[in-house]
């Protein structure tokens, strides 16, 4: 098991406290199997070796993390303070996170709530740690878990209907995106795990960490990537056709909103 070799890592933000960095899809953060030639762990090691810290057990403080298959902006604190202050706000919900992701289907609403439970599913056996929703007669300890996705573009993905969303989870479960997005009958392009191990077509998942505000004691962030679901790469096959909200400051305003009313 290998990282994204096609990538390469993108450092979006760096001060004397924090390093944010846009991670590529396919790459896991840190392992202790050593399988995995190739982490973010070991690529951040490689650019900024001054960075180390061999006190720890993985030689930074990730203060939040991404799946193996989930692309983009991640932080890492550079010194205890900072780590307990970015740790602090995710812990007390400060800490925004908004995510892109191209859906199976065409979704014919402007935004969906999603309040669904989710849990462990008790099937799995291979240490994928998947999850189900609380509806689920295998689920195991299902936590309360929202959701708010609006809508931004309709169109077709390799010639299939395909919807690009903008998603804000309120809470933090493991694959809490994946899981939802699922369960409303729009499963993320790509995600082999939820598509019922049918979804192989795909070079990648398609889901994408965009920006990051982390408002905080020690220094506020507010880290954002490019749009890497963009019609023009080629590899994404996405052709938007009806556009129902533009990637903006304003749809930021929409689903903070949104996601403000679920409190």
């Amino acid at each position: 098991m290998e990282g994204n070799e096609n990538n390469t890592l993108d450092v979006l933000y760096r001060s004397n406290n924090f390093l944010v960095v846009n991670k590529p899809y396919d790459l896991v953060i840190n392992s202790n199997n050593r399988n995995y030639k190739s982490t973010l762990q070991t690529e951040i090691q490689m650019m900024f070796p001054e960075l180390v810290n061999p006190e720890l057990r993985h030689e930074f403080h990730f203060v939040h993390r991404l799946d193996y298959a989930t692309s983009g902006v991640i932080c890492l604190a550079l010194n205890k303070q900072a780590a307990k202050a970015a740790t602090t706000a995710f812990e007390s919900r400060k800490a925004k996170k908004y995510y892109l992701a191209l859906v199976h289907g065409h979704i014919n609403k402007s935004h969906v709530i999603i309040s669904e439970t989710i849990g462990e599913d008790i099937r799995e056996k291979n240490g994928n740690h998947r999850m189900c929703t609380g509806g689920s007669a295998f689920c195991e300890r299902p936590r309360d878990s929202r959701t708010v996705l609006l809508v931004l573009e309709t169109g077709t993905r390799n010639g299939k209907p395909a919807t690009k969303v903008l998603l804000c989870p309120k809470t933090g479960r493991r694959h809490q995106l994946r899981v939802h997005c699922s369960h409303i009958g729009h499963t993320i392009i790509g995600d082999y795990t939820y598509s019922e191990r049918q979804d192989t077509e795909p070079h990648r998942t398609f889901l994408h960490s965009f920006r990051l505000i982390l408002q905080n004691e020690v220094e506020n962030l507010d880290v954002s990537t490019a749009d890497p679901f963009s019609s023009s790469e080629a590899m994404n096959r996405w052709i938007p056709i009806n556009s129902l909200q533009v990637l903006d400051s304003s749809v930021f305003a929409t689903i903070d909103e949104l996601t403000s009313d679920m409190s």
